[in-house]
């Protein structure tokens, strides 16, 4: 499959239960480069660059998220394929 990106907020109760590290994890686990954070309004953003079957999994993923999760959203705007990142991090910016 052609590789993909996706801009991703994940809306709910998605802060204070691991989401972010929970996110790297799996990504690195699925080679998806990118990055992840916490937004001040609540939400989860996150950027992800891949394999489509592989950014298509992470995103299944955020509609439950890990466990202490309640995901209410995942709103999904796909981008052009950049190439822009070398690895998944969290960032706080």
């Amino acid at each position: 499959m052609p590789y993909v990106r996706a801009h991703v907020i994940i809306s709910g109760h998605v802060q204070g239960v691991f989401f972010r590290a929970h996110t790297r994890d799996f990504a690195r686990k699925f080679n998806v480069s990118g990055w992840v954070k916490n937004r001040h309004d609540g939400n989860v953003e996150a950027v992800f660059e891949g394999d489509g079957e592989d950014i298509t999994s992470i995103i299944d993923w955020c509609h439950d998220g890990p466990p202490g999760a309640r995901v209410s959203g995942v709103d999904v705007k796909w981008e052009e394929y950049k190439d822009e990142f070398k690895g998944f991090e969290i960032t706080y910016n």
